[in-house]
């Protein structure tokens, strides 16, 4: 527990697992979720959110958003879901005098009700785009196995956690 919040975990034994298990986290986002991703270098969140975007239907190669900071993903109208992506990244934004003003200025607001967001290091600097969130803190173990724990924080999603784990 932290916070008083339940935190729910699953053991991700490969990179492979850790994009399956994003397929399967997408099916309980809906246009408005934040997703905030946390972890080190190699922890998987990209490989998290390919599968995230996989699971969404959405079109175009997701990849680390590092240096171009926020991607848009369209949905493909074949998927039948017509929910975007937006994959961003604020782990060069920890260093400026003002991290949360470069958010500002990225306006992820502007698109995050329709949109799902995902914020890769993005604690401490995108809470206030929406009134509940979900973070996820992914962990790289010496033996190259993955944990993800996911708190819920306001909202519905300890409840939708709990069809997630329930799902196995």
């Amino acid at each position: 527990m932290r916070a008083g919040r339940p935190v729910t975990g699953f053991v991700l034994p490969t990179v492979a697992d850790t994009y399956a298990f994003g397929q399967r986290l997408a099916g309980l986002l809906r246009p408005g979720d934040l997703v905030l991703l946390t972890g080190p270098l190699g922890a998987g969140k990209t490989a998290l959110t390919r599968g995230i975007g996989a699971g969404l239907g959405v079109l175009g190669d997701i990849t680390s958003p590092t240096f171009v900071i926020a991607r848009v993903h369209r949905p493909d109208p074949t998927s039948g879901r017509g929910v975007a992506l937006v994959h961003a990244d604020a782990y060069r934004l920890g260093d400026a005098a003002d991290p949360r003003a470069e958010i500002d200025d990225l306006d992820l607001d502007a698109s995050v009700d329709e949109s799902v967001t995902v914020v890769e290091w993005g604690e401490g600097l995108v809470e206030q785009l929406a009134d509940a969130h979900l973070r996820v803190r992914l962990h790289r173990h010496d033996d190259d196995t993955r944990t993800a724990e996911l708190e819920p924080v306001g909202g519905d999603w300890a409840q939708r956690l709990g069809a997630l784990a329930a799902r196995g």
